[in-house]
Formats: C-alpha cells, sequence, structure tokens
C-alpha cells in the first residue's frame, strides 16, 4: 500500500508520540513546531500505569525507569495537621496490579525520551502555523514564514490554543477556573527541617492544596505544584513560563503543616500559571484533519492524566490508521473519536471536581487502561 503523508502540528509529548507510532508503520511524517527550541522549564509529570503502557509500546520504558522517581506511596494529609486522609500503593504493587509501573520524572526528560526516537529531520522548529485549507485533494498549510506543505492529512496537537482546532470549530473562549498554580524544580538538599519521604504527598487544604514529590531516581531533585484560588479576572493568555512570586505563594500557605513551610522556604524561585476549563469539544475531526490531546480535551492537571491521555490518544489514532488508504481515513478519524472521547471526557470531568485520592479510592478504570491492546470500537 502507498504510505500516506502525515503533518502533525506540535511537538510536544502527544505529537511526538504520534508521529513516533505512525513513522512505525510506515507513513511519512512531518513535525511543525511553532517554537523555536526545546526549553527545560521547571515542570514534573506523573506517568500512571497507563501512560507506562504506552511508553512501553513506544520502547522507552526502560530508559525512564532509569531515571525517574517510583515512590512508595501516594499520600493525602490534611493541610495543616497532616493527618493521612488516604495511601495508595505505589512501588511494586500498582505494577503488579496494573501491569506497570508508576513513575514520576521531569517533563523534558519524558519529552527527550520520546524526541529521541523521532529520526532527525522529521521536526521542523520556528514553524507557527498560519492556516489550513483542504479540499479533495488533501491538506494544505501555510506557515508565518511564507513556507508551505502539503499532506493527506493532519493531526493537530497544538496544544489549548490550537489552531487546527479553531479551524476546524470557530474561535473558543476559555473559562477562567478562579484558580492560578505555581509550580517549579529545585535542589532537594535545599530544604531543611524537614525529611523528605520516598512518597508523593497531596496536601489537601479547604480551597486549595500542593503536590510534593521527587522527579529523579537518586532523589536529588525536588517538584512541587499547587492550586490557588485568584480573585481578579486572569486575561492574559494560558502560559506555563511566566515568573511567579515566591511572597506570594507563602503568604497563600501561611498556616499549613511545618513540612510544606519547610518546602516553601527552600524555593529559590517558581513559575505561574492560570487555570482554564473548556467544555468537550463537539467532534474532534473533519475529513482529513483530526485533534489529539490538549488540542481536543484540555484538562486540569489534578488527575495528573493530562499527557496521559494524549500518550492514549496517540496510540489509538496510529491504530485506526494502520492498513488505511486515503480515501479511509475520514473514517478512521471518527472511529478513533468514539473510542477515545467517552474516556478523555470522563478524566476531564473527574479531574475539574479535583477530588482523586483524596479518600480512599480505586484507580483501576484509570490506571488499568491499556491503549496498545484494547478493542478498537466504540464503548457502548
Amino acid at each position: 500500500m502507498k504510505p500516506l503523508s502525515f503533518a502533525v502540528i506540535g511537538a510536544g509529548i502527544g505529537g511526538l508520540a504520534t508521529a513516533a507510532l505512525l513513522l512505525r508503520a510506515g507513513h511519512q511524517v512531518r513535525v511543525f513546531e511553532q517554537a523555536a527550541r526545546f526549553a527545560r522549564v521547571g515542570s514534573g509529570i506523573q506517568m500512571a500505569p497507563n501512560a507506562v503502557k504506552v511508553l512501553r509500546h513506544l520502547g522507552i520504558e526502560a530508559r525512564l525507569r532509569d531515571t525517574s522517581f517510583q515512590a512508595d506511596f501516594a499520600i493525602s494529609r490534611t493541610w495543616d495537621s497532616g493527618l493521612e486522609t488516604s495511601r495508595l500503593a505505589l512501588g511494586t504493587t500498582v505494577e503488579r496490579e496494573f501491569g506497570a509501573p508508576y513513575l514520576f520524572l521531569h517533563r523534558a526528560d519524558l519529552h527527550a525520551a520520546i524526541a529521541d526516537i523521532v529520526p532527525s529531520g522529521i521536526v521542523h522548529l520556528g514553524m507557527k502555523l498560519a492556516a489550513i485549507d483542504q479540499d479533495a485533494g488533501g491538506v494544505d498549510l501555510r506557515f508565518s514564514d511564507g513556507s508551505a506543505f502539503h499532506a493527506d492529512a493532519v493531526i493537530g496537537a497544538d496544544g489549548v490554543h490550537s489552531l487546527v482546532r479553531e479551524t476546524l470549530l470557530g474561535p473558543e473562549k476559555p473559562r477562567f477556573t478562579g484558580r492560578v498554580a505555581y509550580r517549579t524544580t529545585f535542589a532537594a538538599d535545599l530544604v531543611r527541617g524537614t525529611t523528605l519521604d520516598r512518597v508523593r504527598t497531596k496536601w489537601w487544604g479547604p480551597d486549595r492544596h500542593m503536590v510534593v514529590y521527587f522527579v529523579t531516581r537518586a532523589c536529588d531533585e525536588l517538584y512541587f505544584v499547587t492550586s490557588v484560588p485568584e480573585a481578579a479576572e486572569w486575561t492574559t493568555p494560558e502560559s506555563w513560563s511566566a515568573r511567579g512570586d515566591l511572597d506570594e505563594l507563602r503568604a497563600a500557605y501561611a498556616g499549613f503543616h511545618p513540612d510544606v513551610q519547610a518546602i516553601l522556604d527552600a524555593c529559590p524561585g517558581v513559575y505561574k500559571w492560570a487555570l482554564f476549563e473548556r467544555d468537550p469539544l463537539p467532534r474532534w475531526s473533519d475529513g482529513h484533519i483530526a485533534l489529539l490531546g490538549d488540542a481536543c480535551h484540555p484538562m486540569t492537571p489534578y488527575m495528573a492524566q493530562g499527557a496521559a491521555s494524549a500518550l492514549e490518544d496517540a496510540t489509538i489514532l496510529s491504530r485506526c490508521l494502520a492498513g488505511i488508504e486515503r480515501d479511509g481515513v475520514p473514517e478512521a478519524f471518527q472511529l478513533y473519536e468514539r473510542i477515545r472521547k467517552p474516556r478523555a471526557s470522563d478524566i476531564q470531568a473527574g479531574s475539574s471536581a479535583n477530588t482523586w485520592l483524596r479518600d480512599k479510592t480505586d484507580p483501576g478504570w484509570v490506571y488499568g487502561y491499556d491503549a496498545s491492546t484494547v478493542a478498537l470500537k466504540a464503548p457502548a
């Protein structure tokens, strides 16, 4: 069969995983990313067993196991007293139960591992998409530098500000949740006055929380992320790289447990970003154009499933396209949507509720999923 040509817009985790899987299937792929380079912004990421199964399918699980942190437990604690409200066994227990480990690592290390399995010359940086047009002959892309590209199909993995989504469905105005998040990674040996255990801890306050974990196997780099009410309406664009004010952050967590205070006192600097929500989209594809990851189901970070969902999308999408000729692409895209949309919407809703693992929880419906083996049919 003649290979299909795909243009993937966006070289994030989902976009690169999609490119790697489509290349493995024998298709022709180009990835276009508007950023001029990949930056190592201070961000941790959690890869639950459902995500690690995709990393295994990509062939990079062993590499990431060697460098990532595997916590013994995921623990929830009351903000001031430290009272434990739930404890989920991770380590060998979660791997035995769900078929894969639970990994904690730096987002940049995960991104680099996926980027390394995409051949050089596939990813084109500094390419900001300007327009998309499709007709019977395929899809034409135009970029802000004046260049153009033609493909049989386009996959929009271009994040929450997706131009591909806007092309399909028109402009979208996200809803500010009234909350902002602070996050950073820093050297763990800066922390004084408390012992950092080999666990992932979420400190639950009445209207705010903080999640803390290591991002390296050596436990020498610590990460935290928060969620804090913000009274003022947020008008600036969503960004993961805006600097935050440490004094504001520390004031927001005054009265929290001494362990939280010790971490905030040691922190040398933070990033701050606003949290927005969007409703599930009416559709994810149109003809030979489809959406993936944050472009079609952006979610709050409270279940740590955003990147995992994009990885699942990439796997299901590549499987739906297996053995497909050009005329079959729209139907394959529709099958991908029918399979993925119910689960992605459930995770969106669960994440928005922000109750995941606060009390005793059975995580099987999330962690037990395997995108590489699940049946390619829409759920009832």
